[in-house]
């Protein structure tokens, strides 16, 4: 028998629960202007949870978990703020849906962004445990008296993605302190799950050695809390993984927009499960009158009516609110430090990379970085990360599997706990699994959680085509990233520029991708030496949004002009293509492809009149069309010739032959053909 005010506690977030469902239902033309979901019959389950969750721990609910949310403390309307999309909505500001929570409260769990949570969120959820894991290991000091730990609360309909596959073998592989809680009803939407589940996730955790599982009844809230207190306390005291397989019943409609009585023919079955009157059984027998409980159950539906008419005439959001928190303000503004020290020897490109991750990570114990091949064993693909393990351990300096999604992804969690992971993916080609994460997690965690979440994360990119890498070490996919708001991106032509980006990405509190030739790492390749620079000094950090004039020339009304815009390997080859003809040929290395410097690029044109853009990807649909048209628009009125790109040939991957990587790429004697053409136009 559990301690009656335990059950009391329950029993009223349960009643309120239940009345917000049976309000909205009874209430449906007034909130089904957005789309909503209830936690109707898997309330036991989710209050058993919320009950031993303490402030230093942290949650990832899923969009059926409001009764989760009421047990850590949220009230009706809060909820209902968000329910309407009100401007005080705590989580958003009306921007996500209802029960999309980010909370960062000093007295409740703290709950950063994430998104519809189809299996998503297991990813940011695991890589907040292996923040805890890396804290502890290299002993960053926790003030709290009991150790934190990870709730990821999931539908068993998700635990079939390929996503959830990645949590569970790093959960496994590090023995990271995180309780999945798999809330199995047996749908998807319209979908059951013998249709969809070779097996449960119980049965499925079974098959990731080091995560212990177990099945309960997820209606009864006595067995739900028991467990979940037992399981709660072992990850506590012993920091590994558990998974708990909860089998409730759906007593309402997936969401308010599928209907439950289109498709479902298990209704009759579901409503003897609900967990209502099992818990209402458990106060009788505890010792609660009939008389306490109705009491209990009409004052929750007396708040949850006046907090509903209440939040009805709140404030919806004002249009100057949309502009906000798309980017947390960075403290990086202007060039600081010695770029040009004077030094023996000059360093390649990937040299200064390394040097300016070891400062940092010799400064900051929150610094480390982790990837495919980067650990003491090899130190990167490109030697990028040569000796960093051997310096700073293998705790903070680690390789992990083949999982661009789980490398991307975990840094929301890494950086939620006050971290700042510099991570990477070995060519641009294997970015595409980490695009999902990229995409929905990383980039829209500051805005969708209105300002609360930034991702302070840095993700290395090695990129380009060189020394017949072939289709699948050579691509450009600059266009894909600069389509995603809410990230920075740089793309430098040199060792200075890289350490100096690199030094402000780190100081930065949101997510940047560094994507870094791979052409220009040692300045192998014919023409491009000016990639070796004297190293800046550590304290060197050149801030976002700043292009540099390579070649600068001056306004002339005798001689035809041209302004080349460009970034990494086409820096070079604007340079060696412009040799004879400098004092016509001003060179802008635009050095971060987002914030963009559109005020040097227009104040260069508007001067020589023309301009070539200059890309490595092919041209069609690309980042640099998009650069032109925007030149074009912007300059027309000073312009002497259409705004010219010249790319790479549109096909669709670089060949591996040398002749035909050559006849594809764009090279300094194709630049020059082209900057010719400009000025003779």
């Amino acid at each position: 028998m559990l301690d009656k005010n335990i059950l009391q506690k329950a029993f009223s977030t349960m009643a309120t629960a239940k009345a917000m469902t049976n309000l909205y239902e009874n209430n449906f033309k007034i909130v089904s202007k957005y789309v909503h979901a209830t936690s109707r019959g898997h309330e036991a389950i989710q209050i058993a949870m919320a009950l031993h969750l303490l402030p230093q721990d942290y949650a990832f609910p899923y969009y059926r978990d409001d009764a989760m949310l009421l047990g850590i403390g949220m009230q009706p309307y809060d909820l209902m703020l968000q329910l309407m999309a009100k401007r005080d909505d705590p989580f958003s500001g009306g921007r996500t849906y209802y029960c999309h929570p980010s909370l960062k409260d000093d007295d409740k769990p703290k709950i950063p962004h994430q998104s519809s949570a189809t299996g998503m969120q297991a990813i940011p959820a695991t890589g907040a445990a292996m923040g805890f894991w890396y804290k502890e290991n290299i002993g960053i000091e926790d003030k709290n008296q009991e150790a934190p730990i990870v709730v990821c609360s999931l539908g068993d309909a998700s635990v079939t993605e390929g996503e959830i596959a990645e949590a569970f073998q790093m959960a496994a592989l590090k023995q990271l302190p995180i309780l999945y809680l798999v809330q199995d009803n047996g749908w998807d939407i319209s979908a059951n799950a013998a249709e969809t589940r070779a097996q449960n996730a119980f049965e499925y955790a079974k098959g990731f050695h080091g995560i212990e599982a177990i099945s309960i009844d997820g209606a009864n809230f006595t067995e739900s809390y028991l467990a979940i207190q037992k399981v709660v306390a072992t990850i506590r005291n012993e920091r590994r993984p558990f998974l708990v397989h909860a089998k409730v019943p759906l007593l309402n409609h997936h969401t308010s927009g599928v209907r439950m009585e289109w498709y479902r023919d298990d209704l009759e079955e579901a409503q003897s499960r609900d967990p209502f009157p099992v818990l209402e059984k458990q106060l009788l027998d505890a010792g609660f009158t009939t008389k306490e409980i109705e009491n209990i159950e009409n004052s929750v539906a007396a708040k949850v009516q006046a907090d509903f008419d209440k939040a009805q005439l709140a404030e919806d959001p004002r249009p100057e609110d949309l502009f906000t928190h798309d980017f947390a303000p960075t403290p990086i503004t202007e060039e600081t430090g010695e770029r040009n020290p004077q030094r023996e020897d000059k360093v390649v490109m990937v040299d200064c990379a390394l040097f300016a991750v070891e400062e940092l990570m010799k400064s900051h114990k929150e610094c480390l970085l982790y990837g495919q091949d980067v650990g003491g064993r090899l130190g990167g693909v490109f030697r990028e990360a040569a000796t960093l393990a051997q310096k700073f351990g293998d705790e903070r300096v680690f390789n992990t599997p083949i999982q661009e999604a789980f490398i991307v992804g975990s840094t929301v969690g890494m950086s939620a706990v006050g971290l700042k992971p510099i991570v990477e993916v070995q060519f641009a080609d294997y970015i595409w699994p980490g695009l999902n994460q990229l995409f929905t997690e990383v980039s829209r965690s500051s805005f969708l959680s209105n300002g609360k979440w930034p991702v302070s994360m840095i993700l290395r990119v090695p990129i380009g085509a060189y020394g017949s890498g072939g289709p699948y070490h050579s691509s450009s996919v600059e266009s894909v990233l600069t389509n995603i708001r809410g990230i920075k991106i740089a793309y430098p032509s040199n060792g200075a520029d890289l350490k100096g980006l690199l030094k402000a990405a780190y100081y930065d509190p949101n997510p940047v991708v560094m994507l870094e030739h791979k052409g220009l790492y040692w300045s192998k390749g014919k023409g491009t030496d000016a990639a070796r620079v004297n190293e800046p000094s550590e304290d060197y950090i050149l801030p976002f949004g700043k292009a540099n004039i390579v070649q600068e020339i001056w306004g002339q009304e005798s001689e035809e002009t041209i302004s080349v815009i460009t970034y990494g390997m086409g820096v070079h080859w604007a340079l060696n293509a412009s040799a004879g003809m400098k004092n016509q040929v001003e060179i802008i290395d635009l050095r971060t492809l987002f914030p963009l410097d559109e005020e040097a690029i227009l104040k260069s044109v508007k001067k020589t009149k023309k301009c070539l853009v200059v890309t490595e990807e092919p041209t069609n649909n690309s980042f640099a069309r998009s650069l032109a048209g925007m030149i074009q628009e912007k300059c027309f009125k000073h312009l002497d010739a259409p705004v010219m790109v010249i790319g790479s040939e549109n096909m669709p991957a670089i060949p591996l032959n040398s002749t035909l990587e050559f006849t594809m790429i764009p090279n300094e004697y194709k630049v020059k053909l082209k900057m010719e053409e400009l000025l003779q136009y």
